[in-house]
């Protein structure tokens, strides 16, 4: 039986059925990913040295602090989609599942980790996108897309300044 159920709100009406459990789980992920990327980016902000040490101590704060302002967002959109939000660090980067930068890390190792970093947030955000969609809910899947675009643009700022 496939039956879809509705909670009524005064912004929209949620739907309760298999897709949308799937989104919130996807979206938790997502969550998760964007948590720890944005504490490795905020690990790379304050440690960063070298030659690239202003440009980079900038570029990382700009990127930590809308991944602060988007992680935000996303969680919003897991409680509006009626689940809870994942939260404790432990948590968290049990979650996320990835490796963490050592604090002693070149510049360049940095940005070719958190380039890594943002492709895997990518894999998990098209995963989100596209169970979204199939959930026609269409909310979670503009959210995320544009959420795609940032981190695509990001990697591509990264990947640039590896260039010889």
């Amino acid at each position: 039986m496939n039956q879809t159920i509705t909670k009524k709100s005064e912004k929209t009406e949620v739907p309760e059925n298999a897709g949308s459990e799937q989104v919130v789980t996807a979206l938790r992920q997502v969550v998760a990913d964007t948590y720890a990327l944005m504490g490795q980016t905020h690990l790379c902000h304050w440690n960063v040295r070298g030659p690239g040490f202003f440009a980079l101590h900038e570029a990382f704060e700009q990127q930590y602090t809308e991944l602060f302002e988007a992680v935000d967002e996303i969680a919003e959109r897991v409680r509006a989609l009626g689940a809870l939000a994942p939260g404790g660090l432990g948590n968290l980067a049990a979650m996320a599942g990835m490796t963490e930068l050592n604090e002693d890390a070149g510049a360049k190792e940095m940005v070719r980790h958190l380039a890594a970093v943002h492709r895997h947030t990518v894999a998990n955000l098209t995963r989100a996108r596209d169970l979204a969609g199939e959930a026609d809910d269409n909310e979670s899947e503009d959210l995320v897309i544009a959420r795609i675009q940032v981190h695509e643009k990001t990697i591509w700022m990264l990947e640039s300044f590896l260039e010889e």
